[in-house]
């Protein structure tokens, strides 16, 4: 004997096991989001040849005017630090929530699907924090690329007073490395593309697409 219901129960119950596993890769893909902005440091060092005296110095908020021992204050232009709190904030955020999420899936499955409002508000968290993965990790790829322009050797040396003298030679020795800041950038995107993606099988979760069928319809053979 077969039952269409069973039939149909299996369906949801295959999908239920779909969704936790995406959640579980949620947890790690937004671990590697934050981890991979959160802790950067870098650096940028800019050589001053003065007329009368050559030198290198590290650049950071002070740098020679080649008059004598003087030095003058350099304050790079721009603050990017919203669109990287914005972005870790999210990222921590859709981990805890992937976290739980995947908890009520595997633990607390049958209270999930007592009532019509737990896979609803499931539906709708999916769906804002997939908007949110978007906006964020957009925000912070412009920000980066902001970052990158204002610490350029090039534009950094147009700061100094001292390199505006045609004859000092400037130069970069050391610059920034980006990869763990362009890593956190990717895997913003691939976090918003794994939220989007999960929200139709949230979706077959609801009651707007859940209807179980109160006739079983059998073939016996």
């Amino acid at each position: 004997e077969m039952s269409i219901s069973k039939l149909f129960n299996g369906g949801i119950a295959d999908t239920q096991q779909l969704i936790s596993v995406i959640s579980i890769f949620m947890q790690f893909f937004a671990i590697f989001a934050f981890a991979t902005c959160g802790g950067y440091s870098g650096q940028l060092r800019v050589s001053v040849d003065c007329m009368e005296k050559a030198s290198s110095n590290l650049m950071s908020f002070e740098a020679p005017v080649c008059e004598g021992m003087r030095r003058e204050r350099v304050f790079l232009i721009g603050d990017y630090s919203s669109s990287a709190e914005f972005f870790v904030t999210i990222a921590v955020f859709a981990f805890l929530y992937s976290l739980m999420a995947t908890t009520v899936y595997i633990f607390f499955q049958n209270k999930y699907r007592e009532n019509s409002r737990g896979p609803l508000i499931d539906f709708v968290v999916t769906v804002v924090f997939s908007f949110m993965w978007l906006v964020s990790s957009s925000a912070w790829a412009k920000a980066l690329s902001d970052v990158k322009l204002a610490t350029d050797p090039d534009e950094v040396q147009l700061l100094i007073s001292a390199c505006k003298v045609q004859t000092n030679k400037c130069g970069s020795v050391h610059g920034p490395r980006w990869s763990g800041l362009n890593t956190s950038v990717v895997f913003g995107f691939l976090n918003f593309v794994l939220w989007a993606g999960n929200i139709w099988f949230v979706f077959k979760e609801t009651s707007w697409c859940h209807r179980t069928p109160t006739v079983d319809i059998s073939v016996v053979g």
